[in-house]
């Protein structure tokens, strides 16, 4: 839905008015493109510090703010909050309860249907989302807690079950589910993370951003790889070209159009976290020796493992393309992944990228060993711990190998991790 400027001016005076705060900066620069495909506007539901019940619609593309509707107390002090659906939020009690609160109409008017106290203590959560696809978190004392909600309108522990403590040091200022399984968490020192929950004892981390994000004391996300971040009282939207990358570089900020420079003073924000889905664009197809996207690279790469291509420094194999050949030994592979003109060695990859620190390293990237072996970098296990993902050719026992390993310490691939170097094609994009 696109709104005029005239009639953005119009909604948001009523709006923050009837939130008891004034002024609102209307955007300057031109709005920007999400890539998230959206089931129309962004639903973002809060709680008043009396205990009303708001409720919020922004346009995913623009960031302007539709609406915002004020609705009644729901009776008791609320503590964390989690958007299930449309019409179906659940919210937690200082006094350790777990509520449904199921919204009648949201059109013109905040109307309840019922506020429904499902759960009798317990629930202590200091932060809770739900990523709309089955997966209820919360964390209390650094802890992360997993349920799989069962039913669009629970009504306790027969809808609400199977939960387990994902691991500690969830140590977190803010937390948003971004998809399936997916948060993304701010940090007091200004860190912006990006979470994958794989299982118990099971997830992987990247830093997104390794400051800037000290000052948002709330973010809720509706999928899709948009975000929303409350800094004094002002919402400020992001959007990330590949919320599944682990990789905060391609993150849009907004500084000077925001969904509003101020007037949210909810205690609480929770955006519906189905209502965007991220759609991954069809990257350009690369010229061998041409510019080459990263998501290119990992397919190309992904080729050779789901072949099981075999290891031999004598043999060659054909790309994704059909069109050519690579020599099937470490160098090989890579040069192959790069869609490079011809195979290179260890010794000459250096020649067509650049030396970068293991910290900055992102899917596509190499770790080479110019005496013996190269790896394709795949993705962060745990940014802060050094652990990672990666594909080789790495001999012909293995042949095509997907693994983990530390950047800074042990071995990859039996060959010391501190001998190996960083690198980025010169022509990835």
């Amino acid at each position: 839905m696109k709104i005029t400027h005239a009639l953005r001016r119009t909604l948001a005076t009523l709006a923050v008015s009837a939130l008891s705060v004034g002024g609102l900066a209307l955007a300057t620069a031109a709005p920007a493109h999400a890539v998230a495909s959206c089931t129309g506007d962004v639903s973002v539901y809060g709680t008043l510090a009396d205990g009303r019940l708001t409720y919020s619609q922004i346009e995913p593309n623009t960031g302007d703010r539709v609406k915002t509707l004020i609705g009644p107390d729901l009776g008791f002090t609320p503590k964390a909050m989690a958007t299930l659906n449309f019409n179906t939020v659940l919210v937690t009690s200082t006094a350790g309860d777990l509520y449904r609160v199921d919204v009648q109409t949201n059109n013109t008017s905040l109307t309840l249907a019922g506020v429904s106290k499902i759960w009798d203590g317990g629930w202590t959560f200091d932060k809770m989302v739900y990523d709309g696809y089955g997966h209820l978190y919360g964390t209390v004392e650094g802890q992360l807690h997993q349920y799989v909600v069962s039913q669009p309108k629970p009504t306790g522990s027969a809808h609400i079950g199977q939960h387990v403590v994902i691991d500690t040091g969830f140590v977190l200022k803010t937390l948003a589910a971004a998809g399936d399984d997916r948060l993304v968490a701010s940090t007091q020192d200004g860190r912006l993370l990006s979470y994958k929950i794989n299982g118990v004892g099971d997830w992987d981390r990247s830093v997104l951003q390794a400051d800037g994000w000290s000052a948002v004391d709330s973010l809720s996300s509706p999928g899709g790889g948009l975000y929303y971040g409350r800094t004094n009282g002002g919402l400020y939207w992001y959007h990330d070209v590949d919320p599944t990358d682990g990789d905060g570089s391609d993150i849009a900020y907004h500084p000077n159009d925001p969904v509003d420079a101020s007037g949210w003073t909810q205690t609480l924000l929770s955006a519906y976290g189905n209502n965007c889905a991220y759609v991954p664009p069809a990257p350009p197809t690369s010229n061998q020796g041409g510019t080459i996207y990263r998501s290119e690279v990992m397919s190309r790469a992904k080729d050779w493992y789901g072949r099981d291509v075999q290891y031999s420094q004598s043999a060659s194999a054909k790309d994704v393309d059909g069109d050519h050949s690579y020599r099937t030994d470490c160098s090989g592979f890579v040069s192959m992944a790069w869609h490079l003109t011809n195979s290179l060695t260890t010794y000459t990859l250096p020649s067509v990228s650049t030396q970068i620190s293991k910290s900055s390293l992102r899917p596509g990237d190499a770790l080479n060993y110019s005496d013996q072996h190269v790896v394709l970098f795949a993705g962060w296990k745990d940014q802060d711990a050094g652990t990672f993902y990666y594909y080789s050719l790495a001999n012909p026992t293995t042949d095509m190998k997907y693994s983990t390993a530390n950047v800074y310490s042990g071995t990859i691939d039996s060959w010391p991790a501190s001998s190996y170097v960083a690198l980025r094609y010169d022509k990835i994009a």
